[in-house]
Order: structure tokens, then C-alpha cells, then sequence
């Protein structure tokens, strides 16, 4: 260990003489004054060992600040002491509670002279002050190192040193970072704000959303309520109209407004007629046909009864009209004559017509047997102007006479769904028909009225009611409640039972249709017919009888009626209820109408 060797950097050569405490070998210049210079005076201080201090050769230290080389502070015929790692001093102790000269050991440490601050860590207490740059505050490194000091650029950056014994002089708010709790540092307040700021701003948002929601269902509630309201004030909630299909109002029936016109259908070829009423319900927008039976009784302007049939041929159509008002409680503005020319006619200008026929109907101008129906029977027949007519007065044999009258509402609710719903085109139509009207009904009164009622019948708000009648042509209650109340807003006043001979009619004949065609000539002859049954069997002869002697003419009356004999008249037995008896024998001949 103590071979010598020439490193090439010096005047002379080398020695080791041991290794620092990092393992690195240490060198000296060998020289024969060594052991006269390792004999020192005791209590004197020797040079601190840096490893890191500038020197020649492998002692080079890259970061010393001056040029001054090892051993230049000694004369040129002196040696460096021998090394030493801690001389006559104690070793460097970071924790000590002393001060440690600049100059002592410290493997980081930098010489006095390097111009930087020294360190906080202290050397042992029994090692004298050594004057010098103030020392660093800094705590040390978790390693146990006191870090680098800084740079202060002027002596007011440093920190002070006071007290008597000349350690630093700390002060509280210097390490006031380490006291504070962290939940109070500025970063933490600023998210914990921050966090509360956007909970707050959620529920605030939820509350106002809350709010718009319910305000949302207050304000649909109120509209409902009022939409409610409304159509309770204009009578279109459902359940609280009249028997009117729906399309009631509130209002009270008879309160509500209708325009009502008649209508004659006169068969200009085999005679006979068809009454029906056209009504418009202006208040509810409803539109409907109501069919009048012929037997439906009347009163005259005499005070007598009559029939409908009766009151139309004779009585003209004012006169029908007036009793029509009196019987049913209503107010007609108008009638239209409608003969079946007219009808035809009416029907080719709005261009056919659709119906769903319920029988065949033979060509009325065709007498050959095995002819091809003019009208087939079945859905959505399309019917010309002569079909139509012949559809609406045919009636089968053995059928009533409501039969027939159905056919005839069905034609004109058709005509009416073809017709135009403008005002001008519609009165266009009627004065093209070049008919004469009865006043005060005019042509464009007319149109007006038949346009109304076409947009109605088009839009599906159009029906069509028979009015009931009893046997005798009176009306029931049922009656006055289902038509004449509800449909019409009037009340029935037919004439009283006593006012017309009730007739009762026996069929004799074999023949079933019989006993319909002569109720027809009865009631249209002013009687009042009552349903006798049928024979137990055929007679040759018919027979009108009488109870009371008072009844006499009024059988009489009756024969004449029924095209019998005079002598066919005779007193007897009648039934229940009737003032006189017919028994249709063989010699009867029905009348066409």
C-alpha cells in the first residue's frame, strides 16, 4: 500500500495513503519531510480533508470556483499534511447541536470562499465559532443532507441570525405551511367550493325543473278544465245530448232551432203519395229525414179527422201543412211538390246515385214475365234517374206501405249526398229542374236549404226516422219521444179516438194482401183502422155491420169506401172496441192506390 507511483500530473511522485469514505483511493506527493511533518503540534488545527476540493492530479475537482492548485498555501519546500479524514476533530455530525466551521468536513459541502451560504446542519458544540457567511435555515434532507444553499443577491434575502448564541433566528410564519391543516390550504377551499357551487347549481337546476313540471301540469289541467267548460257550455259533451246521433247540444231540445220543409212525392203514374220532412237542426248540425205514414191522422180544418193521404190529395198543400204543425207540434216553413218527372230528373243532373237496395224492382214499362229487374238488389247499386223513381215507389205485393216509404227516404238522403254544398250551385240545380214552387218557397230559398243539407248527408251527419202510428193513425208516447221531441222539438197532439169511426177488418178473401190495401183505403178515406185477424175461412160475399142504429151511415160510408155493395151493409155483431166490422168476402176488389 505504500508503493509509489508517478501519476503524471505533479513535480514528484505519489503515495497512497488510504481511501475516503466513498472507496476512492487517496494519494499524496511523497517526500522525505513527511514523517518531521506528520509530527505536529498538538492542539493545533490542521487542513479539513475535502475529497471534492481542487488539487492536482486524480484530487481534481470540476466545480471548484478558483485555480489555486493543492498545497499552494504552503512554501515551496513544504508538504501537505498527512490526510487525515477528521484530524483532531470530531467527525461531521448533521445532527450535532453545535455550529461546524465552513471549512470543516461535509462531503456536499462547498468551500468558505465559494461566495454560497452554509449549511444549517452544525458541528459539534465544543468547535469554536468561525466567522464567516451566515449559516443556512433549511431543514435537512430526509437523507440527513443539508441541500445546496441559495444564492441571495443581497444580505436583506438572507435569513437572519440573532439570540446569543448566534443560531438562526426561525420565526413562526416561516413553517406556517406545515401547521395548516390541509383541508385549509387556498386549493383545497377553492374544489371544495367549487364541489358545493356545482351541487348547489344541480338541486337548483332539479328545484326549477320540479317547478316547470308541475307548472306544466297546472297549466294542462286549467286547459282541460276549460276545454271541458267550453263543451259543457255549447252542449258537445258526450252523454249530454239529445237521442240525435250524437251530435246534440246541451241546449233544451225545444229551444233548439230547425228549418223543416215537407215533401210530396206525387206518382204521376199510378197515383198515390209520399210524405216525409226535411230537417235541419241548425243548434246540434244534425240533418235528418223523417218519413210520415199516410195513415197518420189529422185534423181538418172542420174540426173532423182525416188522414195524411186523404189530406193531401183534397186539402192542398197549405191545408196539410197547417194540420201537419198542429199533430206534430213543429213549424214547417215550406213544401215542395215533388212529382216523380221531377225526381227523375233531379237525379240525372247530380249524376246517379248509390244505394243498397233491399229488393229487386221490375221495370214499371216492361209487362213481359222473365224480364231482367230495372233495380237488382243488393250493396252500392248505382240508380239512374228512372231507377231511382221506380226504386222509391215500389212496394211488393203483401208489403206496407212503410216499405215503401223507406225506399223512398233512402233515395232522397242519396240525392242529397250528391248534391252540391255550395249555395249558388245548388239553387242552380233546382231552377234548372224549371219546377213552379208552391210560396213562399223560392228557388234559392230551396238551394240554400238543399245545400245545407248536403254538406250534412256528405259528412255523415244525416239520418233518416219513420214516424211511428198506431193502427187508428194516432201517435204513441214512445212516438212523441224518439220523433216528434227529440227529432222535431214538438209535442203530439193527434185528434182524440172518438173524433174518426174506428173500423175493424176481417180478411175473407184467401188473399193476405187484402187486408192491407183496404187499411190503406180506410185511412185514407178518414177512418180509423183496427186489426180484426183472419177468417177461419173464405167467404163469397163481404159484409159491413153495425151495432148501434146510429152507426148506420158510418157502415154505410164504410162499404162505399171499400167499393162493396150497398147491400152489403148490415147490423150485427161488431168487435171489441170498433164502431163498425168488415169481412172481406170473394166479391172484394181492391183499388190500386
Amino acid at each position: 500500500m505504500n508503493d509509489r507511483y508517478d501519476a503524471g500530473y505533479g513535480d514528484g511522485p505519489y503515495e497512497l495513503v488510504g481511501y475516503d469514505e466513498y472507496g476512492q483511493p487517496v494519494y499524496q506527493q511523497a517526500s522525505a519531510q513527511r514523517p518531521a511533518q506528520a509530527q505536529q503540534v498538538p492542539g493545533t488545527q490542521q487542513p479539513a480533508y475535502d475529497p471534492y476540493a481542487q488539487q492536482q492530479g486524480y484530487g481534481y475537482d470540476p466545480y471548484a470556483t478558483s485555480g489555486q492548485q493543492p498545497g499552494s498555501s504552503y512554501g515551496s519546500g513544504q508538504q501537505p499534511p498527512a490526510y487525515d479524514p477528521y484530524g483532531s476533530r470530531a467527525p461531521y455530525d448533521p445532527y450535532a447541536t453545535g455550529t461546524q466551521d465552513a471549512t470543516g468536513y461535509d462531503p456536499y459541502g462547498q468551500a468558505a470562499s465559494s461566495g454560497q451560504q452554509p449549511r444549517v446542519a452544525e458541528q459539534t458544540a465544543h468547535i469554536p465559532q468561525q466567522a464567516g457567511p451566515a449559516k443556512d435555515t433549511r431543514p435537512p434532507h430526509g437523507n440527513g443532507h443539508t441541500p445546496d444553499a441559495p444564492e441571495y443577491g443581497n444580505a436583506s434575502d438572507a435569513p437572519e441570525y440573532g439570540g446569543a448564541s448566534g443560531e438562526p433566528d426561525y420565526h413562526t410564519e416561516q413553517f406556517a405551511f406545515v401547521e395548516d391543516p390541509d383541508g385549509d390550504s387556498e386549493d383545497v377551499i377553492d374544489w371544495l367550493k367549487f364541489t358545493e357551487n356545482r351541487t348547489e347549481r344541480r338541486e337548483e337546476a332539479r328545484r326549477r325543473a320540479r317547478g316547470r313540471l308541475i307548472a306544466l301540469v297546472v297549466v294542462l289541467a286549467l286547459v282541460a278544465a276549460g276545454g271541458v267548460g267550453y263543451l259543457w257550455f255549447a252542449g258537445k259533451l258526450p252523454g249530454l245530448s239529445s237521442s240525435d246521433g250524437g251530435n246534440g247540444t246541451a241546449t233544451p231540445v225545444a229551444a233548439q232551432k230547425r228549418d223543416v220543409l215537407v215533401v210530396h212525392l206525387h206518382n204521376t203514374g199510378k197515383g198515390g203519395t209520399s210524405t216525409a220532412l226535411l230537417v235541419d237542426n241548425t243548434t246540434s248540425k244534425q240533418g235528418t229525414t223523417v218519413l210520415l205514414p199516410n195513415s197518420l191522422a189529422l185534423t181538418g180544418d172542420d174540426g173532423s179527422t182525416t188522414t195524411l193521404a186523404k189530406s193531401v190529395d183534397g186539402d192542398g198543400t197549405s191545408g196539410t201543412r197547417d194540420q201537419l204543425d198542429t199533430v206534430l207540434g213543429t213549424s214547417i216553413q215550406g213544401t215542395w211538390r215533388l212529382d216523380t218527372p221531377y225526381l227523375q230528373n233531379l237525379v240525372d243532373l247530380v249524376g246517379n246515385i248509390e244505394l243498397d237496395t233491399d229488393t229487386d224492382v221490375p221495370d214499371p214499362d216492361t209487362k213481359k214475365k222473365g224480364t231482367a229487374p230495372l233495380v237488382h238488389k243488393g250493396q252500392s247499386q248505382t240508380l239512374s234517374g228512372k231507377m231511382a223513381v221506380a226504386y222509391a215507389t215500389y212496394r211488393a205485393t203483401g208489403e206496407s206501405q212503410n216499405a215503401q216509404l223507406q225506399r223512398f227516404g233512402q233515395v232522397m238522403q242519396g240525392v242529397l249526398r250528391k248534391m252540391s254544398s255550395d249555395p249558388s250551385s245548388a239553387t242552380i240545380t233546382v231552377q234548372t229542374l224549371a219546377q213552379i214552387l208552391d210560396p213562399p218557397l223560392t228557388d234559392k230559398d230551396l238551394g240554400a236549404f238543399l245545400a245545407k243539407l248536403a254538406d250534412l248527408a256528405k259528412s255523415g251527419h244525416y239520418k233518416t226516422a219513420l214516424l211511428p202510428v198506431r193502427s187508428d193513425g194516432t201517435l204513441s208516447a214512445q212516438t212523441s219521444d224518439n220523433v216528434v221531441k227529440d227529432i222535431l222539438g214538438g209535442t203530439a197532439k193527434s185528434p182524440s179516438a172518438g173524433s174518426a169511426v174506428r173500423v175493424s177488418v176481417q180478411n175473407a178473401t184467401g188473399v193476405k194482401d187484402d187486408t192491407e190495401k183496404a187499411r190503406v183505403v180506410l185511412l185514407n178515406g178518414g177512418f180509423t183502422f183496427l186489426e180484426g185477424g183472419g177468417a177461419s175461412g173464405t167467404e163469397a160475399t163481404s159484409k159491413v155491420i153495425y151495432a148501434d142504429a146510429a152507426d148506420k151511415t158510418n157502415a154505410s160510408e164504410v162499404a162505399k169506401t171499400l167499393g162493396l155493395p150497398a147491400g152489403s151493409v148490415t147490423k150485427g155483431n161488431v168487435s171489441s172496441g170498433a164502431d163498425v166490422s168488415v169481412i172481406l168476402g170473394g166479391d172484394y176488389k181492391p183499388s190500386s192506390s
